[in-house]
C-alpha cells in the first residue's frame, strides 16, 4: 500500500483538522524506513521461540529423559496466553511504548540463558537436570516477551495503515526462513554430534540476540519517525473526541467496548484460529516423524520445513501486491483448507504415487503458501473494522485468537495421523 493507500487512509480516520481545516499532507516513510522497522520487530519476536524448538536437537542430547519438544511448546504457549489475556483486559490502563519495550529486554534475558548456561554450568555433559529446570523458565519468560511485544506490535500496527501490518506478517514468516537456513547452515557445517550440537544451539541463540538488539534500537527509533508521529496524533485526537462524547474510560465502560470489539472482529478470529489449527495439526509433527525418503533421508524434513517457510514469506508478502479485501471469501479459504488432512492422510496411505517425495513436497509449499496469504488477509482487515482509538486492542484481541490456534493445532496434531 503507497502513499496514496495512506491519505485514503487518513481519510477514512478524520476527514478535516481542527476548524474544519484539511490535515496536512501525510509525512513520506522515507526509504521505506519504518516498513523496513515493522518488518524486523515481526521477525524479532517469533525468532526466540524458533531458537528454541530448532535447537531441540541439542536439549533433548542435554536432557534424554525429558519430553523436551512437548514441555516447551505447553509452557511457552500457556505463559503467553495467559499474559495476553491480561494485556486485553488492562490495556487501557497502560502504554504499548514500555509494555514493548519491556518485552525486548525480557526476550534478550531469555536468549542469554542457554548459551550462558552451556559455558558455565551445562559443558556438554549429559543429565544435568538443574540445568533443565532453568531453560523452562526460560521458556516461560520467552513467553511473557512474547505476550507482550506480539501483541504490542500487532496491535500497534493495527492503528497504521495496511502496509505496516503486513510488513509485520512478512517478518514473521521472515524468521522462520531465517532459522531454517542456519539450520540447513548447521547442518551442513558442524557435526552432528555433541560438539555439533552445542555450536548449532549457540548460533541460534547469538543471532536472536543480535537481532533483538536491532529490534530495541529500531523500535525506540520509531517514533520519532515523522510518518508515524503523524498517526499517533491521530490516535491521541481520536481518543479525545471519544473522551468529550461518552466521557472518561472507566472499568465498566473499557469492558463494554472490548466485547464490542470482540463482536466486530470474531469471524476474522475463527479463521486465524482455523489457519492454525490445521497448519499446527499438520506442520511440523507430521513432516519430521512422519513421512521419509530413502533418497533425502534426514535432509528431508529440513528441507520440507524450509520449502513451508519460504512459501508462507511469498504467501505473507503477496498481500503488498494484492489484498483480498472480502472478508467472507477469506474466511471461506481457511475452511477449505480443511482439505489439507485428507491429502496429507493420502500421503501416506493413499496410492503409491502420493507416498512419493512430489506430492508431500508440493502440499507442503500449498500449506504454507495459504498460511502465510490468508493469516497476512485476515491479520490486516481485522483492526480497520473498529474506530481508530480501538485498533491496538483489536490488534491484540486476533493475536489471542492467534495463540488459542496454535495451542488447538498442537494437541489436534497428537490424534489426527494413524
Amino acid at each position: 500500500m503507497g502513499e496514496t493507500g495512506d491519505a485514503e487512509y487518513a481519510l477514512l480516520q478524520s476527514e478535516a483538522g481542527d476548524g474544519g481545516r484539511p490535515r496536512n499532507k501525510i509525512p513520506e516513510d522515507s526509504f521505506r524506513f519504518a516498513y523496513i522497522i515493522y518488518f524486523t520487530l515481526g521477525l524479532g519476536f517469533l525468532l526466540p521461540w524458533n531458537a528454541f524448538i530448532t535447537a531441540i536437537d541439542y536439549f533433548s542430547y542435554i536432557y534424554p529423559e525429558a519430553s523436551v519438544d512437548r514441555i516447551f511448546a505447553v509452557v511457552y504457549m500457556l505463559v503467553c496466553l495467559v499474559f495476553l489475556l491480561l494485556i486485553i483486559f488492562y490495556s487501557h490502563n497502560s502504554d504499548a511504548y514500555p509494555r514493548i519495550n519491556a518485552g525486548l529486554a525480557l526476550f534478550v534475558v531469555s536468549m542469554l540463558v542457554v548459551p550462558v548456561m552451556d559455558a558455565v554450568y551445562i559443558k556438554g555433559r549429559v543429565g544435568l537436570y538443574a540445568g533443565f529446570d532453568v531453560t523452562v523458565a526460560a521458556i516461560g519468560l520467552s513467553g511473557v516477551a512474547d505476550a507482550l511485544v506480539q501483541g504490542g506490535i500487532i496491535g500497534s500496527a493495527g492503528e497504521l495503515p495496511e502496509r505496516y501490518m503486513q510488513a509485520v506478517v512478512a517478518g514473521t514468516a521472515a524468521s522462520g526462513v531465517l532459522v531454517s537456513f542456519l539450520r540447513i547452515l548447521t547442518k551442513a557445517v558442524y557435526p552432528q554430534d555433541a560438539y555439533g550440537l552445542r555450536k548449532s544451539a549457540n548460533l541460534y541463540f547469538a543471532v536472536s540476540i543480535v537481532v533483538m538488539v536491532i529490534c530495541i534500537v529500531f523500535f525506540n527509533v520509531a517514533p520519532r519517525l515523522p510518518v508515524m508521529k503523524y498517526y499517533r496524533e491521530l490516535k491521541i485526537q481520536a481518543i479525545n473526541e471519544e473522551k468529550e462524547e461518552k466521557g472518561p474510560v472507566t472499568g465498566a465502560v473499557w469492558r463494554s467496548n472490548l466485547w464490542d470489539i470482540v463482536g466486530r472482529v470474531k469471524w476474522h478470529g475463527f479463521g486465524i484460529v482455523l489457519i492454525y489449527l490445521v497448519t499446527l495439526a499438520i506442520f511440523p509433527g507430521y513432516i519430521t516423524e512422519d513421512v521419509h525418503s530413502e533418497v533425502l533421508k534426514d535432509w528431508y524434513s529440513v528441507l520440507l520445513i524450509t520449502g513451508y517457510n519460504v512459501f508462507d514469506l511469498v504467501g505473507k508478502s503477496l498481500t503488498a501486491l494484492y489484498l483480498l479485501e472480502n472478508e467472507k471469501v477469506a474466511i471461506g479459504g481457511t475452511v477449505v483448507r480443511l482439505l489439507f488432512f485428507p491429502l496429507f492422510y493420502g500421503c501416506l496411505h493413499g496410492p503409491q504415487f502420493f507416498r512419493t517425495e512430489i506430492p508431500v513436497t508440493v502440499l507442503t509449499c500449498l500449506l504454507g503458501l495459504t498460511n502465510g496469504y490468508l493469516t497476512s488477509v485476515l491479520m490486516i482487515l481485522a483492526p480497520k473494522i473498529v474506530p481508530l482509538q480501538h485498533a491496538e486492542t483489536a490488534g491484540i484481541v486476533i493475536v489471542l485468537f492467534l495463540v488459542i490456534g496454535l495451542a488447538a493445532g498442537s494437541v489436534v496434531s497428537w490424534f489426527w495421523v494413524i
